[in-house]
């Protein structure tokens, strides 16, 4: 599986490396915090970043081969969202399933994911891939022994050109439930922007 470090995925330029316990995002939380004087929005906000923080330790743990968020704040409330890319594989003698998908992935990944009832799969063209099978909907993830968050999901299905069974997955995924039309729609254009690298060329190119 070497052509897995040879990808590219754009995300928004706002967008940072998925190290959440750093500098950038505790400015991004004290600014938050500084919007409102409520000691619920506050709970919420402090929630949110706590959140935030068990998905970046999730990735790391679940070996992301790449992975992006954002915390930003809007006039209408503070977004938060996160693109990542896993390398699967395929069972000895079974496809890739949604059954046996859920069991090597999930946003947060310490025990799983329970999938909404408007879990939805299709197939989308890639521009710079092809048709691939997609999985959006919402999904109730456990990313800590006690913490429990429904996010908005959209895991990309990509086989790995000349490898059988073998595939990278784009997920990306957002707390931010009110929004999901828009959120569907970025997680959409920031999907079809991936694209796999030639051998010469380095990642990142």
């Amino acid at each position: 599986m070497a052509i897995v470090d040879r990808f590219v995925l754009d995300v928004p330029e706002s967008w940072a490396d998925l190290d959440l316990s750093g500098s950038v995002l505790a400015e991004t939380r004290a600014a938050a915090l500084a919007l409102t004087e409520s000691p619920r929005e506050k709970a919420t906000i402090n929630d949110m970043f706590r959140q935030a923080r068990e998905v970046s330790r999730a990735a790391r743990r679940h070996g992301a081969l790449f992975a992006a968020g954002t915390a930003t704040i809007f006039e209408d409330g503070l977004f938060l969202a996160y693109a990542m890319v896993f390398a699967v594989t395929a069972p000895p003698g079974r496809e890739l399933t949604l059954p046996v998908l859920a069991a090597q992935l999930s946003p947060g990944g310490t025990g799983g994911s329970k999938a909404g009832a408007d879990r939805t799969v299709s197939a989308v063209t890639l521009p710079n891939i092809g048709q691939v099978a997609r999985i959006t909907g919402t999904e109730e993830a456990q990313i800590a022994a006690d913490i429990t968050v429904r996010m908005l999901t959209m895991h990309t299905v990509v086989p790995i050109p000349g490898s059988t069974g073998d595939y990278l997955i784009v997920t990306c995924a957002s707390p931010n439930l009110p929004l999901a039309a828009d959120v569907y729609e970025l997680f959409d254009a920031i999907s079809g922007t991936f694209r796999f690298l030639p051998a010469e060329q380095p990642a990142g190119a």
